[in-house]
């Protein structure tokens, strides 16, 4: 593991409650999957929720092409690229395509994660027959995205927030089993846990520790709450 994957494991446990369920949701789905297991990232970035995980990954994201792009951090760039391929030790493969028209071989991987993406796709239904497409038979495609039952859309690159029935009809029709749930507690500790650490300013860092510790104490079973929670988080199963 690099300087820059400890660095960043590190900051997850005290830095926003997304990244810890979300890393929580990997370790338990991974087991399933054979030692060698290859995963693709979708939407990926710089993702840090793949990081140090004990399988091969493949990011996937497009070229930061528009203002919009650049202003919200979307998308890939050179710096980017260069940054990814210098700093992850479990990455084999960067992929510059839009998911929902991807060339990568059929039944490919074991796992898919898309964390915070599919809100931007314009072709939800190709995105995730894609997806679908690319998994192998019993393989597991985990995601999240904005609560549309609770949080208005107000960002630019946001084509929609997906209600609860919405999303678990989606992926039913490309997938043979699905789960689709609420969490993360709204309020003034959740939006101060995802405005990141700022180490050289120690009195803000510690703020945002402390909130992102309250924030996950206030997550806990919410499941079934869609008002103010602010994410829902999403699991299929390829029968």
């Amino acid at each position: 593991m690099t300087p820059h994957e400890m660095a960043r494991l590190a900051s997850l446990s005290v830095a926003g409650v997304l990244p810890w369920i979300v890393r929580k949701e990997l370790k338990r789905l991974l087991p399933s999957s054979p030692s060698e297991a290859r995963i693709l990232d979708v939407g990926a970035r710089s993702s840090p929720y793949t990081i140090g995980l004990d399988c091969r990954v493949t990011m996937l994201d497009i070229p930061q092409e528009s203002k919009v792009q650049e202003e919200l951090k979307l998308g890939y760039t050179e710096q980017l690229l260069e940054m990814i391929r210098r700093r992850r030790s479990n990455v084999e493969d960067v992929v510059l395509e839009d998911m929902a028209q991807c060339s990568l071989p059929s039944e490919s991987f074991d796992g898919v994660v898309s964390v915070e993406t599919i809100e931007h796709v314009d072709d939800p239904e190709g995105f995730v027959a894609q997806i679908a497409r690319v998994l192998k038979r019993l393989g597991w495609f985990y995601l999240t995205t904005p609560n549309g039952d609770y949080i208005p859309n107000t960002n630019p690159d946001h084509r929609r927030h997906y209600k609860r029935g919405d999303l678990e009809e989606l992926l039913s029709r490309h997938f043979g089993m699905t789960s689709v749930t609420y969490g993360v507690r709204t309020g003034k500790h959740h939006l101060r846990s995802i405005g990141g650490l700022r180490l050289r300013e120690p009195v803000a860092a510690l703020a945002v520790m402390r909130s992102s510790l309250v924030n996950r104490v206030q997550s806990r079973e919410l499941a079934a709450q869609p008002r103010r929670t602010a994410n829902l988080f999403a699991t299929a199963w390829k029968i």
